[in-house]
């Protein structure tokens, strides 16, 4: 059994929910705090609920203690109702957490961005994944790993109807994704989710790693 305590946020979605999976089968964590809305019915000794107001970000700082933290937080616009309000869940949100956690003397953190994240991105959703970036890459942990996963394949527990046809589509082109283009190339939750783990325990500062180079990580 390990010692280390492991964070999770967006343990709901497709790549946290896997990321749970393997930090529970890892046999490498004592604790793995999930803050969620509501529970989640899992039973594992190991699996800490923390439910969360996520609306009163003071209300749960003082619990986001551990070794490494994980955000996989993110949102669509149909989901959130405007731009503003993906601002404020994809960007927000998760540079609030992280400098909670950095506060309180969190080591290490593995986010989740987007392939082209990028502050001068014209592409509203893109520009908010960069802004996101920059204000967790200016903190001082020990460790900082952004990957940019390209569509994720997996099962959500959320149906979105755009990223299906996506995923489809991408599935039938890939091939033609090579060379410059391999890191357009769709990427299964759970080899983000591995890569990200594997990911804290072997990279030192901080690092952005793009969808084709999670892979290779995912499988060490």
């Amino acid at each position: 059994m390990g010692t280390k305590t492991a964070i999770v946020f967006g343990a709901t979605g497709l790549v946290g929910n896997l990321l749970l999976e393997e930090l529970v089968n890892s046999g490498n964590y004592k604790i793995i705090r999930i803050f969620v809305r509501q529970s989640t019915g899992i039973s594992d000794p190991n699996v800490e609920e923390v439910i969360t107001d996520f609306s009163v970000p003071g209300s749960y700082f003082s619990a986001i203690t551990g070794d490494e933290l994980f955000i996989c937080t993110g949102t669509t616009i149909k989901k959130a109702g405007s731009v503003a309000n993906v601002e404020k869940i994809d960007r927000d949100m998760p540079a609030m957490v992280a400098e909670a956690a950095f506060k309180n003397g969190v080591k290490s953190i593995a986010v989740v961005s987007s392939i082209g994240a990028d502050v001068n991105s014209k592409n509203y959703y893109l520009r908010i994944k960069g802004e996101m970036e920059d204000k967790i890459l200016k903190l001082g942990f020990e460790k900082t790993v952004i990957v940019r996963p390209s569509i994720l394949l997996g099962e959500r527990k959320e149906r979105r109807a755009g990223e299906i046809v996506g995923k489809a589509v991408m599935k039938v082109i890939q091939p033609v994704f090579t060379g410059k283009l391999r890191k357009y190339r769709p990427i299964h939750g759970r080899d983000v989710a591995r890569a990200m783990i594997s990911l804290l325990n072997k990279e030192n500062g901080r690092s952005i790693f793009e969808s084709d180079e999670l892979k290779k990580f995912a499988r060490e």
